[in-house]
């Protein structure tokens, strides 16, 4: 980069981030207006931005999509620890751990099962299936907040997603262990070692972080001190867990239970985060699906639908499963599945690792991620954004009929 043309860029990123703020005024009014979910309208725009649309999107913005990235999820992991204080989980701890094992236990078996049936390699199905069990914590987090639905069910959809993050590393080791064994790769149990590493060490480094933390929340006043406090928190336990190779997901989501459970003021960092959220969801969204292939979406095949109906299968299969034993509201039982079909991002990643590991089947892993990810993640908030409003309606209703 020349000095000459560095002006110009300059500037030309500059115009973009401030017609992409706008953008994202422009999403959430007409999300208001047409009830569909900003997430999608956000994805939509960068989709047409990037390189699958008009490739206006200036290089120097589409660069700071990684640190972006990693700034908005953790402030979405810190905010899902909140809701994992004691009151919460005496309340919906039951239903939490059980709808997300349910998920869990049914969509591996059913993802994989399905996709052998079809003709994929049982090696391959069984990765496959392990990706389809990541859901999108930034996706279903905004869903909730901009819906602004505040139920049991809603406080129990955020402690799943919560948690999510450690149930797909596990059950994506051990799936690996079995799948190489099979394709005849050999066993590869330090691949289970380093993911369970990964998941205590990052509960570890949440600890480290969030006692701390919950000490000097409850020592500052509301207003600029707490604000910067709660940002040095997300940031210092991002780059902590980057720098250690830890999931800065499970790191962030361990500080923030901490302090929602330990801090004297608990709540106060929350809101503040809150308050400063919006601006990187917009970047992160829209940058997001700037970095989209659209391509992808015509590689996958009948194999790639076949995924797309067996997860949803799975989902309300699961999610009524779990939501039953864990004797929740048989009006909500089957809304459990819909609101958590968003697809993390994080699938891709487990399936560049799974490449590495099985070059046999990396080309067809990675290009049915991609692809199944783009696709729930337009489809996925729509669904969760109509099944909020159904749960609202039916609340309503019940305080309605209810006897004064």
């Amino acid at each position: 980069m020349t000095p000459d043309a560095l002006p110009g860029e300059i500037a030309a990123a500059l115009i973009s981030l401030g017609v992409l703020f706008l953008l994202g005024l422009a999403a959430d009014s007409l999300g208001h207006r047409t009830r569909l979910p900003r997430v999608t309208l956000l994805l939509g725009c960068g989709l047409l931005a990037g390189a699958a649309g008009f490739d206006v999107m200036p290089t120097l913005l589409t660069e700071m999509y990684p640190i972006i990235s990693i700034i908005a999820l953790s402030m979405v992991a810190f905010l899902l620890g909140s809701e994992l204080s004691m009151r919460t989980l005496r309340a919906h701890g039951k239903a939490i751990i059980l709808i997300s094992l349910a998920i869990v236990l049914v969509t591996l078996p059913l993802v994989a099962a399905g996709l052998w049936l079809v003709g994929v390699p049982l090696a391959a199905a069984l990765v496959l299936g392990a990706l389809a069990t990541a859901t999108d914590p930034a996706a279903t987090y905004d869903v909730i907040r901009q819906t602004g639905v505040e139920t049991r069910f809603t406080h129990t959809i955020k402690g799943i997603v919560a948690i999510d993050d450690a149930w797909g590393l596990i059950v994506f080791s051990l799936v690996i262990v079995l799948a190489r064994s099979l394709d005849g790769s050999g066993l590869s149990f330090w691949v289970l070692q380093a993911s369970l590493i990964e998941v205590l060490g990052s509960v570890l480094l949440g600890l480290a972080v969030g006692v701390p933390g919950a000490f000097l929340t409850g020592r500052l006043s509301g207003g600029e001190p707490l604000r910067v406090e709660a940002l040095g928190l997300v940031f210092v336990t991002a780059g902590l867990s980057i720098w250690l190779e830890l999931s800065y997901l499970i790191a962030g989501m361990t500080a923030g239970a901490v302090i929602v459970n330990l801090a004297r003021h608990h709540t106060r960092a929350f809101h503040e985060i809150e308050n400063l959220q919006w601006p990187f969801m917009i970047i992160f969204f829209i940058l997001a699906g700037a970095s989209l292939e659209a391509d992808a979406l015509w590689l996958i095949g009948p194999a790639g639908l076949a995924y797309a109906v067996l997860r949803i299968a799975a989902r309300l299969l699961g999610g009524w499963l779990g939501a039953a034993l864990a004797g929740e509201p048989v009006q909500d039982r089957k809304w459990y599945g819909p609101a958590l079909l968003p697809q993390a991002g994080v699938a891709i990643g487990m399936a560049l690792i799974a490449a590495e590991l099985m070059p046999d089947y990396g080309r067809e892993i990675v290009a049915m991620a991609v692809g199944t990810t783009i696709a729930f993640e337009l489809i996925g908030p729509i669904a969760a954004t109509l099944t909020l409003n159904r749960i609202n309606r039916q609340s309503v209703a019940q305080d309605s009929s209810a006897p004064d």
